[in-house]
Formats: C-alpha cells, sequence, structure tokens
C-alpha cells in the first residue's frame, strides 16, 4: 500500500512538470510566432539616395497669423502672416489643385513608397500661437485641409498660447500635433540630460494630451546637428523637419526641408518661391 502511494505521488510530480514543460513550450512557441509577425509587418526603409531621388514634396512653415505690430523689425515681419493673407493663400493653394497631407503621409512616401495625392502640400505651424487655432484652423477647414502644429508644450495653457482642449480638438479634428521641444532651445546646444528635457518628455506630453503617438518633429530655427540624429531615434521619432537649408545626404528622414511663408512676400511671390524651393 505504501508502495502504491509513493509511485502516485511520483506519477503526480512527473505529470506536473510534464505539463509545465509543455505549457513554456507553448509560451515560447507564441512569443516566438509574435515575433516573426512583427518582424514580417516591420517594412524596410528606403535608402538615403533613394529617399534623396523621390521628387520633393512642399513643406509650407507658419508662425504668427496676425497684423504686424508697430515698430517690428523686418525679420519678425517675415514671421507674421496677416488673417486676409492666410486666407488668400489658402484659397489659391486649393484653386491650384493642391491636397493637404500629414507628416505620417510623407513618411510613408519617403521611406516606403508610399502614394501621395497628385500636388501634395503641407501646412506646418511652429511655436503654439493660439491664432493658428482660432484664426488658421477655420480658414483650411474651409477647404477640408489639415495641419501640423509644433508645440513647445512650456508654453500650453500660457496666455496667448494654445490650451491642453484647443490642441486635443485639433488632433481629434484629424490634424497632427508633433514636438517643437519643450522650450524652443536650439538643439545644437544640447547636452547631458537635455534631450530628456527637450525630446522625451514633451512627446511623451503631447501623446498624454491628443492619445495619439507623436512620431515626428521639428527642429527650433530650423537648426541641427548630426548629434541630434541619434538622440531623435533613441526618442523614437520617424521623421524631423529643418528649414530650407540642404538636406543630409546620409540622413534625409531627420532632415525634411520647410519653407517659412514670409508676409511680407504677395501671394503669387510666394507660390513662385514654393515652386522654386522645392524644385516643382
Amino acid at each position: 500500500m505504501k508502495n502504491q502511494f509513493f509511485y502516485l505521488i511520483i506519477l503526480f510530480f512527473v505529470t506536473a512538470c510534464s505539463q509545465q514543460n509543455n505549457f513554456k513550450k507553448i509560451i515560447l512557441k507564441k512569443n516566438s510566432e509574435k515575433n516573426t509577425i512583427a518582424s514580417a509587418d516591420a517594412k524596410p526603409i528606403n535608402d538615403a539616395a533613394l529617399i534623396l531621388s523621390k521628387k520633393q514634396v512642399p513643406v509650407l512653415c507658419f508662425h504668427h497669423i496676425r497684423e504686424p505690430k508697430p515698430g517690428e523689425s523686418e525679420t519678425m515681419k517675415s514671421y507674421s502672416v496677416s488673417p486676409p493673407q492666410f486666407a488668400e493663400l489658402m484659397k489659391t493653394l486649393k484653386d491650384s489643385g493642391y491636397q493637404t497631407i500629414l507628416p505620417g503621409d510623407l513618411y510613408n512616401y519617403l521611406a516606403h513608397n508610399g502614394s501621395l495625392p497628385a500636388k501634395p502640400v503641407m501646412l506646418t505651424f511652429d511655436d503654439t500661437d493660439e491664432e493658428q487655432f482660432s484664426i488658421a484652423y477655420p480658414e483650411m477647414k474651409k477647404y477640408n485641409f489639415k495641419g501640423v502644429f509644433f508645440i513647445m508644450t512650456v508654453s500650453i495653457n500660457r496666455p496667448r498660447y494654445m490650451t491642453k482642449e484647443q490642441l486635443k480638438q485639433l488632433s481629434d479634428d484629424g490634424n497632427a500635433v508633433e514636438s517643437h521641444t519643450w522650450d524652443h532651445h536650439m538643439v545644437t546646444k544640447y547636452q547631458g540630460n537635455d534631450w530628456n528635457i527637450q525630446f522625451i518628455k514633451p512627446r511623451k506630453t503631447i501623446e498624454d494630451i491628443t492619445g495619439k503617438p507623436a512620431d515626428y518633429f521639428a527642429y527650433p530655427y530650423g537648426l541641427w546637428n548630426e548629434a541630434a540624429i541619434p538622440e531623435l531615434k533613441k526618442a523614437e521619432f520617424k521623421m524631423a523637419f529643418i528649414l530650407s537649408t540642404k538636406r543630409d545626404s546620409i540622413e534625409p528622414l531627420y532632415t525634411v526641408r520647410r519653407m517659412i511663408v514670409p508676409g511680407t512676400w504677395s501671394i503669387a511671390g510666394m507660390m513662385k518661391a514654393m515652386r522654386e524651393t522645392f524644385h516643382l
């Protein structure tokens, strides 16, 4: 009887160990299948030469949508587009057959050969100014245009800047809300914990507000350096925007060109400059 009881105990432990091993094998198999699927889903990114050979997409950059203030310098005036000018430009783009795209569309085109409209244009807005929401966006909606709003997170909820609720509404309406650092310090001067303060934390802040990934970044003043690109990649940004200087031959996805739209130009002059800048 004792022997029979002893054998039952041994049988119980052997069966339990066997079941545990089978369970581990099932888990490992599922993880392996999951990793295989994830690997298969990850599309290869085009090399730099192919990206640079593609036709450029015009990316316009706006700051203030307001009348120039008395006594402002010519440089400051160039950063302001009056509401009537902005309205005329939106109508001109629409009448010229342009359709707005978002950063994800441009990324898929450059990195994965995705398709774009026949005449794409990207409308980008820097620095979180409130009139971008209250003046520019209603004008854009007349033509079903969408925009990209690059946000300095330090300015959110401050006077004359956008609130969290406004940013959330822009995102919910189909616009892109992306990162423009915490406080607009030049990327070329970052060191130590600056990368965390200016790249990682602002991205999380924006994602918490919108509930969507903030995969794209605009350099303050359009200035960048080689040290910034590995840090952008660590922060999981897919693409970054400079201004109208030359793209980098090795990292074109992190040096996508934009053109500031000055309020001192005529609409015809702006359209001509856009075509020449982006070789359209």
